[in-house]
């Protein structure tokens, strides 16, 4: 039995983590064992998701399988587009310029702000009073 040629890249978003692998298929999404359309509700998500496919013109080339963990529905609908651009890359390297001007390679920094001592969360303090 031939093993068929899986692609794989990690996306990370927040706090959410998808660990993504590329297979020759027909363009099926499958995330945490549920079809795309069931896993995200809003269109906006699945939008979100299908962008470095459409960018590179491999929507129906290949089947995305998808293991998300944390975060919520955002955060985990970037960290899956950002994970299939890496394995986008690792099929082939001649799709980075167009990736990268469309900004999925870069990763989102942006990050919850720890809560501070003496503060009633990241930056709220506790309410002033004159007397």
């Amino acid at each position: 039995m031939a093993k068929t040629e899986r692609y794989y890249g990690t996306g990370r978003r927040k706090k959410s983590i998808a660990r993504v692998y590329l297979v020759p298929g027909k363009g099926d999404v499958i995330i945490n064992k549920r079809n795309m359309d069931e896993y995200f509700g809003l269109e906006t998500l699945k939008v979100i998701v299908r962008q470095p496919m459409v960018a590179t013109e491999t929507v129906d080339k290949y089947d995305v399988l998808v293991n998300v963990r944390g975060g919520g529905y955002t955060g985990q609908a970037g960290a899956i587009r950002h994970g299939i651009a890496r394995a986008l890359l690792t099929v082939d390297s001649d799709f980075r310029p167009v990736l990268k001007k469309a900004g999925f390679l870069t990763r989102d920094p942006r990050m919850k702000e720890r809560k501070k001592y003496g503060l009633k969360a990241a930056r709220r303090a506790p309410q002033f009073s004159k007397r």
